[in-house]
């Protein structure tokens, strides 16, 4: 909870409006007030329902999900610019889930850094602090030159699993990218862990797959940062288990679901995959087999913080 609520406002956008509420009553305070209508065109139509003059003002929006990215990613560009408008102190734009981080560097030639660019629209659109969680890589916080505060989701999902007892854990880096979400996870719960050593991602040619580690009669934990197509984790626990693993989770911050993706997972022998809501659950397929987490209390402990003028290293990374 705030020590001081005032000048403090809080608002959700269309992307998480659950999420929000959540961090609003974990924080003691009402969500600020504000509307998103269309013209008959489908351009968007933003107001800011309160006075925010020389507030602190927080947006909680992410960028993706549900096909809706581009709109959500809008939203928030015409929020930032009614609150700069608005007069408020500060715009801390909260991004549970920063999506186009995949496009962070060139790996070839005419290709663009999306991540950069929406770094480059959020920051002139106003933002004054960017709050996010697990980044796709961590050196999107340097195409900022506005202070990133990034927090871990991982300790979310680690104490999930601790509950849960399982025997024999090894956690599985599905690429070597993942490796140090894998260590991490697996620093967390004492454990070992295992890589897929791909030398393609052709999924059709299982000759380029080399398991690196112990997984013969173990409960495989596969980690990655986000959950997308299904296609890699469905094969990827394929592969652990024509190694000998007794049985195979997955755990992921960000479920992006594209697709088909809950009827990959649903007819997978994955036993249950772990996300957060940074986004939501898609409204229509099989999600049996798929557990969410709140991050809320994460995201609540780290406005809390950053409004207090505190260090956000009081967080778990």
């Amino acid at each position: 909870m705030l020590r001081q609520e005032k000048d403090v406002k809080v608002f959700g956008l269309n992307s998480n409006p659950e999420l929000t509420e959540e961090v609003v009553k974990l924080l003691g305070i009402e969500s600020g007030k504000s509307s998103v209508k269309r013209f008959a065109d489908g351009e968007i139509n933003m107001n800011v329902e309160e006075s925010i003059r020389g507030c602190d003002t927080y947006l909680v929006q992410s960028i993706g999900g549900a096909g809706l990215g581009n709109d959500y990613l809008m939203e928030l560009l015409i929020m930032i610019d009614a609150l700069k408008r608005a007069s408020a102190k500060t715009i801390n734009v909260v991004l549970p889930y920063y999506g186009y981080a995949r496009q962070d560097r060139k790996t070839g030639p005419r290709q663009p850094i999306t991540a950069k660019l929406i770094a480059n629209m959020l920051e002139r659109s106003g933002a004054t602090r960017v709050l996010t969680v697990d980044l796709h890589a961590n050196q999107i916080e340097g195409f900022f030159n506005i202070p990133v505060d990034q927090v871990s989701g991982i300790p979310v999902l680690a104490e999930y699993f601790e509950k849960k007892q399982l025997e024999d854990i090894v956690i599985v880096a599905p690429d070597n990218s993942s490796a140090l979400r894998a260590r991490k996870l697996g620093s967390l719960l004492d454990a070992p862990i295992a890589l897929i050593d791909r030398r393609s991602y052709d999924t059709g040619e299982p000759s380029t797959i080399n398991v690196i580690g112990d997984v013969v009669g173990k409960t495989a934990i596969i980690i990655d940062d986000m959950i997308d197509t299904a296609k890699n984790v469905t094969f990827t626990s394929q592969i652990l288990e024509e190694h000998g693993a007794k049985e195979v989770y997955a755990t992921f911050t960000h479920p992006v679901l594209s697709g088909t993706a809950t009827q990959e997972i649903a007819q997978s022998n994955i036993k249950e995959i772990v996300v957060t809501n940074t986004l939501p659950l898609p409204k229509s397929g099989d999600i049996d087999k798929i557990t969410v987490l709140s991050i809320a209390p994460l995201l609540a402990e780290a406005i809390r913080i950053v409004q207090e003028k505190l260090s956000i290293s009081k967080i778990r990374k």
